[in-house]
């Protein structure tokens, strides 16, 4: 049984990103990753095993976003034109995703990953910034 004409589309759209440019930056990733940093500081610097224990839970839900918004960045808004154009940019996300995680900031509190994290996240941010001018 073929559905009816009505139900077919009558207009194709396509777009390279989920709404149209200007919804995606990596300062959002920036921001949970300073977080991240922030409370791994806090944490070094008290003793009190309450603190220390919300701490680490707000930290790793941080962690969590700083993900998120770098696998949005990495799978919605960057193309294929962009990886030929920056050929180290999968292993540059591969890599900040990999110390937002469990073998980085969110397994951990050593503010010095989340240093590492927020270096990465620079890198993106300025590959974002120029495909952004082209």
């Amino acid at each position: 049984m073929r559905l009816p004409r009505i139900l077919s589309p009558r207009l194709t759209a396509s777009a390279h990103c989920d709404l149209p440019c200007g919804v995606y930056d990596p300062a959002q990733a920036r921001i949970e990753a300073e977080s991240v940093k922030a409370i791994c500081e806090k944490y070094q610097a008290n003793t009190d095993p309450e603190f220390r224990t919300r701490a680490i839970l707000i930290k790793e839900q941080r962690a969590d976003l700083v993900k998120h918004h770098l696998w949005v960045l990495w799978t919605d808004y960057f193309k294929p034109a962009h990886f030929e154009k920056y050929p180290h940019l999968h292993q540059l996300f591969n890599e900040a995703t990999k110390l937002a995680g469990a073998a980085g900031a969110k397994g951990g509190t050593d503010p010095s990953k989340a240093d590492e994290l927020l270096q990465k996240i620079d890198e993106i941010s300025k590959i974002f910034w120029e495909t952004k001018k082209a």
